[in-house]
């Protein structure tokens, strides 16, 4: 199969991080892209002001009329999240179209490229983001399809308007219903395999199956840079070039790190090379880990340490991945994509690290029934972190209410005095009586429509 063949590619659920990705790279390559999307988002409006047709009516009357003249033409990409019932997906499936998941476009895609591909339960979107950005602001030629809107760029998609030989793609290999044994990358990255997706997997040993899967995958004479933590249990069975990272662990690692002014500083140290003092204006013993891997690949990639320096210190960040939206000195307001006990963990112990002695209070929605269901434990461990937490309902995001599973049954095990559940639309009115000092906004549902009210009502209070 050749995208060579299509001249119009269509998208249910355009308006995904990672379909709209792809859709940009396909009206980039001038074919007529369309889609629908259940609600309209300010990404959603972004692709319009692109020239891109979206619907938000799950009709087939509102497919366009050139997707139905010359089916023989058009590529149709679905998420896996499309509901079974979808009216247009059964339409195009039942009439003959060409249907493939996001996953297996974005492999036929960078077959052509030298393609990193970086995988990982936490860590992947601002990991593949740091590789995209050390690349270009280097000056190489790059596409890259990332998880989530890179702040440097305001856009998922990033890529020269030229396509060279040279040129490589970075692309976020999700592990979500083993999307990524699509892809054949040369370089991989494996940043982290805690348990999750269990309504896919079932249990962590299934999973770390599928992440052996993808290892797999690696092209011959390819390279697998994987996390020192997990190095052990994932590539036993691999023969190929195998590469760590950690901090003060690994073939590649980060030492002597510091905190100043709110920003990490770090050295990063191999065999060939040592770069002292980088200074990453994105927060987090995480993302220092995340830092080192992105390092490592662009010097094996051939830049130079003064490249390195210059884009570590001029990376600005993946939207809603420890984003700050104030940083005044009465208050700061954080928000944070973390929806796994262990990226709260990670998060809220790196944002006590830089305020260790400011009462921090943790928002947190949780996302999906079924992993509030398998992790509650596990959240209410993690946001036992913070001094005060405020616990809003569960985000359903694909799923139906499961019997039993409210946020209830982790409210009742978080282990800090003050903590409180309210729905989402209760929360400004809880905020308004409350000292606030240190906040987070934490979770992967819509609580992101929240962010930015909280903002304003921080904004009023401290006069910031």
């Amino acid at each position: 199969m050749t995208l060579k063949n299509y001249h119009s590619v269509y998208f249910l659920g355009i308006g995904g991080i990672g379909m709209s990705a792809l859709a940009r790279w396909f009206n980039e390559n001038n074919y007529y892209v369309a889609g629908y999307d259940r609600t309209s988002t300010e990404l959603t409006r972004q692709l319009e002001a692109e020239n891109i047709y979206i619907h938000y009516q799950d009709g087939v009357d509102f497919i366009p009329k050139k997707i139905k003249e010359d089916k023989e033409g058009v590529l149709i990409v679905y998420t896996p999240a499309i509901p079974k019932g979808h009216l247009e997906f059964n339409y195009l499936k039942d009439n003959g179209y060409v249907l493939q998941k996001r996953s297996q476009v974005l492999g036929m895609i960078s077959v052509g490229f030298h393609t990193v591909a970086v995988a990982g339960t936490h860590g992947k979107t601002t990991t593949s983001s740091m590789v995209a950005h050390l690349l270009k602001s280097a000056g190489r030629d790059i596409t890259a399809f990332l998880g989530g809107i890179a702040t440097n760029y305001g856009s998922n998609f990033i890529a020269n308007e030229r396509v060279t030989p040279e040129t490589v793609a970075v692309v976020e290999a999700d592990e979500f219903d083993r999307s990524f044994l699509a892809l054949n990358p040369d370089i991989a990255v494996v940043t982290a395999s805690d348990a999750d997706h269990l309504d896919i997997y079932g249990d962590k040993s299934s999973l770390e199956t599928s992440f052996k899967e993808f290892i797999g995958k690696i092209k011959t004479n390819g390279k697998l840079f994987i996390n020192e933590k997990i190095a052990k249990e994932l590539t036993a069975d691999y023969k190929g070039t195998v590469c760590t990272y950690g901090i003060n662990r690994g073939h590649f690692f980060a030492s002597n790190i510091t905190m100043k002014n709110g920003f990490f500083e770090f050295d990063y140290s191999d065999e060939r090379h040592k770069i002292e003092r980088l200074r990453l204006g994105v927060p987090g013993f995480h993302n220092v880990e995340n830092a080192t891997v992105a390092i490592a690949i662009a010097l094996d990639l051939l830049l130079s340490p003064e490249e390195v320096r210059e884009g570590i210190d001029s990376y600005m960040g993946v939207k809603r991945r420890f984003e700050y939206l104030l940083r005044g000195r009465d208050t700061v307001l954080v928000d944070d994509y973390a929806h796994h006990p262990v990226e709260i963990e990670a998060f809220l112990r790196s944002l006590r690290a830089l305020y260790p002695e400011r009462k921090i209070t943790a928002i947190f929605q949780p996302h999906l029934y079924s992993r509030t269901r398998d992790f509650a434990d596990g959240f209410a461990e993690s946001l036992s972190l913070a001094d005060e937490v405020i616990l809003l309902d569960i985000y359903p995001a694909r799923e139906e209410p499961i019997e039993g599973v409210t946020s209830e049954i982790i409210f009742k095990n978080i282990s800090v005095d003050q903590k409180v559940q309210c729905s989402k639309g209760e929360l400004l009115d809880y905020l308004k009586d409350r000292e606030l000092d240190v906040v987070a906004t934490i979770g992967a549902g819509d609580i992101d429509q929240m962010v930015l009210p909280v903002r304003d009502l921080l904004k009023n209070r401290y006069h910031v």
